[in-house]
């Protein structure tokens, strides 16, 4: 099944600007949204150069004013003529060590990329819900897999929230109408993972863009992305005692 109408939040840059370009090319009609509405328009109008038979529409959005998401995909949708997939995206990847007295940072990657997450879930089903149909994806992270000591236990625990959810969606419409997938990508070169020191595992972000949107095309229930090195480093991070997972993060 072709998904022609696609809305992909935390568009802006990064894995979501990919998966946009790559789309695109494919002929598919776009719905973006972020913060950085200047970074949108500025996506739009390459797009819009290099694919003019499709259409771009583009909101401004902060996944955080929960108010709003229903409103904005309302909006993106009526501009589309209707959603047929959404790719659940925006996120961040602040942290630290847990009791460091840097609350505010675990807290915000919590709600950006747990909280926020499930009311774009919420509005996604009732959207698809209505129209009979539809596919939600959920970009989470190969660090929802275990726990993680030091600076990326809040996004890790993010993380293994949102594929706990997308499990159990998953369950949830086993017959249908809605297919669920959650991707797990390990490092790809983006904003996030500007500063990981990681690099040996990094892939750039056109061959992990392109691996991302092939799974998603297969509308997998759960793939881990790039294959390898990570499929064997997760079965690894599930059997080696907890204090040797940061050597993954």
């Amino acid at each position: 099944m072709t998904r022609q109408r696609i809305l992909i939040t935390g568009a802006s840059s990064g894995l979501g600007a990919g998966m946009a370009r790559a789309f695109a090319a494919q002929g598919r009609d776009l719905a973006l949204c972020a913060r950085r509405v200047d970074r949108l328009d500025e996506l739009k109008a390459e797009l819009a150069q290099r694919h003019p038979n499709i259409t771009v529409a583009v909101a401004a959005l902060d996944v955080n004013d929960h108010d709003q998401v229903p409103k904005v995909f309302a909006e993106l949708s009526d501009q589309l003529g209707g959603i047929d997939r959404v790719i659940v995206n925006a996120g961040i990847g602040k942290g630290a060590p847990l009791g460091s007295g840097k609350l505010w940072a675990n807290k915000a990657t919590i709600e950006t990329n747990l909280v926020s997450a499930l009311v774009q879930i919420e509005t996604a089903l009732e959207m698809f819900a209505g129209a009979g149909s539809g596919h939600l994806v959920l970009i989470s992270s190969v660090m929802g897999n275990r726990g993680v000591p030091g600076i990326k236990a809040a996004y890790a625990a993010s993380k293994a929230g949102l594929t706990s959810l997308g499990e159990s969606l998953r369950a949830e419409y086993a017959s249908g109408p809605i297919t669920v997938s959650v991707i797990e990508p390990g490092y790809i070169e983006s904003e996030m993972t500007a500063k990981s020191k990681t690099t040996m595992l990094m892939v750039d972000t056109d061959t992990g863009v392109r691996q991302i949107v092939a799974a998603i095309e297969r509308e997998s229930g759960r793939a881990i992305v790039p294959a390898w090195p990570w499929i064997p480093l997760v079965a690894l991070m599930k059997i080696v005692p907890t204090r040797f997972t940061k050597l993954f993060a």
